[in-house]
């Protein structure tokens, strides 16, 4: 195994062209994994960190640029006001010391579907940056999940940051694990409100080939919040909405049965979780909206 250690991402981009099938190792959280249980044996390792704008991330006026190598922990302390959601979800990873050094980045590389940061991503919308010597494009990120473990990236391209739009709404993160610490999700489930544009997104991770969005529940709820008036009263949802809410989560899985969970129970747990995070979510809205109209 060959050790590639490039000094700007421009030598990054060549090496890469060069060997397509080298790897790319930054925080190394999921990749030293597979490497010490002989999952993976690359012909070569790309090292990524002596490229310091990796690391970095801008706050736009709307969006997020951030950079692929920015750590969960970082996410956590810096970044909490503007990706609520993903803050949420960078606390349930590992531990203090994989969250000092795993990023988004290789959640995304890895494209597990039991990647904690997929949900948050998928719920707040956004693209992922990529880039070759070829040039630069943004994916969807919507588009960027296309099977287990395999993402729409060329086999000369990198990551170099996510550009997500600030939150412009309350969001919410749950995740089932056998334990609070050093686990892999049995199923996790996002949700984030966008008041701006009227409408809700989801998603949904370990619970299908890949992490996916509960479209029809968006739908639903989309349209029961708009024909019901609840984003200017900012009243109460029903239990019968947030009941079909969380059924048409449930029905958007298809799970497996593994040695973490059974597909009953990880269907169920996402129902659950949706229906638990509407309700802080809404909760969140409605108390925001009371101070308004009282200030």
């Amino acid at each position: 195994m060959d050790f590639l250690r490039p000094a700007s991402w421009e030598e990054a981009l060549a090496a890469k062209a060069e060997h397509p099938t080298a790897v790319p190792i930054a925080g190394g959280t999921d990749v030293m994994v597979e490497i010490n249980f002989d999952h993976r044996r690359p012909e070569y390792l790309l090292d990524l960190n002596r490229i310091g704008d990796l690391s970095e991330w801008e706050v736009g006026e709307k969006t997020v640029r951030l950079g692929a190598s920015v750590s969960y922990t970082q996410i956590m302390e810096q970044l909490r006001a503007e990706l609520p959601g993903l803050a949420l979800a960078s606390h349930t990873v590992a531990s203090p010391q994989i969250r000092n050094r795993g990023g988004v980045g290789g959640n995304l590389g890895t494209a597990s579907p039991a990647g904690d940061a997929h949900p948050a991503l998928l719920a707040s919308g956004g693209a992922v940056e990529v880039e070759s010597v070829r040039g630069r494009r943004l994916i969807p990120i919507d588009d960027f999940y296309v099977g287990v473990k395999r993402n729409a990236m060329e086999p000369d391209e990198l990551i170099r940051s996510v550009q997500l739009p600030k939150a412009d709404g309350p969001q919410q993160f749950s995740k089932v694990g056998t334990r609070n610490a050093m686990v892999i999700a049995v199923c996790a489930f996002g949700i984030a409100l966008h008041p701006e544009t009227r409408t809700v997104r989801t998603g949904i991770g370990s619970a299908a080939p890949t992490p996916v969005r509960a479209r029809e529940a968006e739908d639903f709820l989309t349209a029961a919040l708009e024909e019901g008036g609840f984003w200017e009263s900012g009243a109460a949802i029903p239990p019968s909405v947030a009941k079909q809410f969380a059924q048409l989560a449930s029905g958007a899985c298809n799970p497996i049965d593994d040695v973490r969970g059974s597909a009953r129970y990880r269907r169920h747990a996402v129902g659950i979780m949706a229906r638990r995070t509407l309700g802080w979510t809404w909760e969140s809205y409605r108390g925001k909206e009371r101070s308004a109209q009282c200030a």
